[in-house]
């Protein structure tokens, strides 16, 4: 037991620090009245030339749905892996989804994007419906099809 506190000790100092890098960033989505099923969502941030840098979230378990998050599936290459323990439920139209992340600060006003892919089973796809600057003082936009709004607050 003993060496199980030490070990966990030692491992706690090495991520300690660098979790208090980190920046909360709250994500609220609120979903439009589509009149279909629950959305999958998947929650990516790209660099300053639109290269994927990660995945934050991913709203929607079941991964044969995910082919259908078009942009993010290019940007993954396919590899579903990328939100392997970073999943929760899908959304339904009408609700309002809060996320709150840690974000490292060098993402805030350098260029990096927060981007949102949105797919509903038996609707059509709507890869990028978001793309929204992480900047310092956070933001609003609106989605294309099935969000009405994404805010980032911190």
């Amino acid at each position: 037991m003993k060496s199980l506190l030490t070990a966990l000790a030692v491992t706690t100092a090495l991520v300690m620090p660098g979790m208090a890098m980190a920046r909360a960033i709250t994500v609220t989505t609120q979903m439009q009245a589509y009149g279909g099923n629950a959305a999958f969502l998947a929650y990516y941030v790209t660099d300053t030339k639109g290269g994927y840098v990660g995945s934050l979230w991913m709203a929607g378990g079941y991964q044969r749905y995910y082919q259908h998050l078009t942009a993010w599936v290019t940007a993954v290459n396919g590899d579903y892996s990328q939100v392997n323990g970073i999943t929760g439920a899908s959304v339904s139209q009408g609700q309002t989804m809060t996320l709150t992340l840690d974000l490292d600060p060098k993402f805030f006003d350098a260029g990096y994007v927060l981007h949102v892919d949105a797919a509903v089973e038996g609707m059509r796809e709507s890869p990028s419906e978001i793309a929204l600057p992480l900047t310092g003082t956070g933001g609003t936009a609106s989605g294309r099809r099935y969000i009405a709004t994404l805010t980032t607050a911190y």
